[in-house]
């Protein structure tokens, strides 16, 4: 079997981190396995000589440049004798297509995220994803929200739609397997008081990530309550959102939160991110696909906070591994920060530890591996 993943960069995102993992496993159970990207800094933690990597400009969303790279992904397909091509993302899907519908090898979408449509050419364009033979959600958020938009495309019986759940690597979100002196090295670099309740919002800079609520809970915290002893980390690169990223500083200023709030805009090693936090919060304001966060918190065996819509109702079991909030409600945000703050040790350690297992049973990378590639394996066998 020759399975091509094609993404358009191999970042540090849940889709990214999903088409690493899967590439390197199929490797590991006699698969050959090739990965078309236009770059990205994980790559340089790909094995090569387990996979190869082919670069493409397949970020691209110029139609000339797409029709170029289903003229390469053809040849790519036919000379390396393609089995299966997996596409992870809208432009470079609409390429693999094209370039299947001529090679006839099967095609596989994952859709890892709900695509708003606001006309019908947008809906169009989003529709490339579910015209495999194979389409995979990564929750059952997502399978309603397809299912609900783009149900039609499904009547053809030759066509399969089916969850599996994005799994995350839990040998490497292990607190167990935290350096010590890179945690110490780390929490100096970030002035990081040891003596304070650290509270850790990861995810990228945007305004649907919900970061302006809980700045807004911070400031409650802080003026309404009086509660100084606290230190908040907003982690997250703006991706060139610079406007995004100014507002969010003049927030904090504006609240006085100097002393209790830091903006970090990377971290390659999250597991020590997570390793220095009490307490871990995703305050998303739209639904997240997965929820990719709240997985890693838990993994990390830290209690997590989360906006009770899309993935993280699927992924957090409230009150036991984490909890559960309205989203978009800093006073909801702000007292359920308290009362973790109330919390002693062992109390927030049994949320942990629970979280783990949680994680182990159902999330655990390798089992998200095994579904796929056992899918994989049917595709050929049926078709």
């Amino acid at each position: 079997m020759k399975i091509l993943q094609v993404i358009p960069k191999l970042g540090y995102g849940g889709a990214e981190t999903g088409c690493y993992d899967l590439a390197h496993y199929l490797t590991e159970n006699g698969c050959k396995s090739y990965i078309i990207t236009s770059g990205g800094a994980l790559l340089k933690y790909v094995k090569k000589d387990k996979v190869r990597v082919i670069r493409l400009p397949v970020q691209s969303k110029n139609p000339l440049l797409m029709l170029f790279n289903a003229i390469v992904i053809f040849f790519i397909i036919w000379f390396l004798n393609i089995s299966i091509v997996h596409a992870r993302s809208r432009a470079p899907a609409w390429s693999c297509w094209l370039a299947t519908k001529f090679t006839r090898s099967k095609f596989v979408t994952t859709f890892h995220g709900t695509y708003n449509f606001s006309n019908p050419f947008k809906k169009f364009y989003n529709s490339v994803m579910v015209r495999a033979d194979l389409v995979i959600g990564g929750s059952n958020f997502i399978f309603e929200h397809v299912y609900l938009n783009y149900g039609d495309y499904f009547k053809d019986k030759k066509r399969k739609f089916l969850v599996i759940f994005r799994g995350i690597n839990t040998d490497f979100y292990n607190p167990k397997k935290v350096d010590q002196n890179k945690l110490e090295k780390k929490m100096q670099e970030w002035k990081v008081d040891k003596e304070k309740f650290i509270i850790l919002l990861p995810g990228r800079l945007t305004r649907w990530k919900g970061q302006e609520v809980f700045i807004d809970a911070l400031n409650i915290l802080n003026q309404q309550y009086n509660i100084k002893s606290f230190l908040a980390i907003i982690l997250g690169d703006d991706q060139g959102r610079k406007v995004y990223s100014k507002k969010l500083e003049s927030l904090a200023e504006r609240y006085r939160l100097n002393n209790n709030l830091i903006f970090v805009p990377k971290c390659e090693e999250m597991p020590i991110a997570y390793e220095m936090a009490h307490v871990v919060v995703s305050a998303s304001i739209e639904p997240e696909a997965f929820g990719r966060i709240s997985v890693e918190a838990q993994s990390m065996q830290k209690a997590i906070i989360a906006s009770n819509i899309g993935g993280s109702k699927e992924t957090i079991i409230n009150d036991k591994t984490g909890f559960l909030i309205e989203a978009g409600n800093s006073n909801a945000l702000a007292e359920k920060l308290i009362e973790a703050m109330n919390m002693d040790h062992w109390t927030l350690q049994s949320i942990g530890i629970e979280g783990r297992k949680n994680v182990l049973k159902k999330f655990d990378i390798d089992r998200m591996c095994f579904s796929t590639f056992s899918e994989y394996k049917k595709l050929l066998e049926y078709h």
